[in-house]
């Protein structure tokens, strides 16, 4: 895990970043450095997570030309893991241990919600204090995400391994629908799940954007995401008022 200081008037809050890449590489620079490039300024710490690859979460399997779950959650544990870690270390990083949250993108995305969906115990044996202190995020959002959804045919219905309630932390969700990689049916399952559970939840859905579009500026209204997340974070006080 390596944390980005905020650069900009420190607000307390923190945010671990998931980049993705299929659970077989990471992006570490489209869906990570750069989106602390973002959110520095901003009065935010940003942590980008090297969380452990190849097949650590559930993926695409060349091989077999399946899917495959892995018998072990590494990427799970490495996330329960540095959520616990940074809220343990919070005064030396001068943040709230209230105002951590968790973004992911794609495979990361889908670490968001898995992290949120277990967050109640370590998927490890615990390794010190730190493993004492909760990994619930205070805040989560979900870009693009893959692996949501039960089966590769219709009905769609939310991947059983993500047992949304209450619990689960408000949640933002941004999604493409002309995405050819991650359809947005794993968005919109996952959505209609939070809001059976109540959990507060905003949605946006764009007709075009594409895969993999990060925060690089592009020609759709897709690259506005940032603003509205920003909106959306000041509404539950992360951020202070414009």
């Amino acid at each position: 895990m390596t944390v980005f200081p905020a650069s900009g008037p420190a607000t307390g809050a923190a945010v671990v970043v998931f980049p993705g890449g299929g659970y077989r590489a990471l992006a570490i620079d489209l869906e990570g450095t750069e989106v602390c490039d973002w959110l520095t300024p901003l009065g935010i710490t940003c942590a980008v997570l090297k969380y452990r690859v190849p097949g650590t979460g559930p993926h695409w399997d060349e091989a077999c030309r399946c899917h495959r779950t892995p018998a072990a959650p590494l990427a799970l544990q490495d996330a329960q893991r540095a959520v616990g870690l940074l809220r343990a270390q919070a005064d030396r990083w001068g943040l709230d241990p209230r105002k951590i949250g968790v973004l992911g993108f794609s495979a990361g995305g889908h670490l968001v919600a898995d992290l949120s969906t277990h967050h109640r115990r370590r998927a490890y044996p615990a390794v010190d204090a730190a493993d004492a202190v909760a990994c619930r995020p205070d805040f989560a959002i979900v870009l693009y995400p893959g692996h949501m959804l039960e089966g590769t045919t219709g009905p769609f219905e939310l991947n059983p391994t993500l047992p949304v309630d209450a619990s689960v932390p408000p949640t933002l969700l941004v999604h493409a629908q002309d995405d050819p990689v991650d359809d947005v049916k794993n968005t919109l399952v996952y959505y209609t799940a939070l809001q059976r559970a109540g959990v507060p939840t905003e949605l946006h859905l764009y007709a075009t954007g594409g895969h993999a579009f990060g925060l690089r500026p592009q020609a759709h209204p897709i690259t506005a995401w940032p603003r509205l997340a920003e909106a959306w974070l000041r509404s539950l006080s992360v951020l202070p008022p414009p």
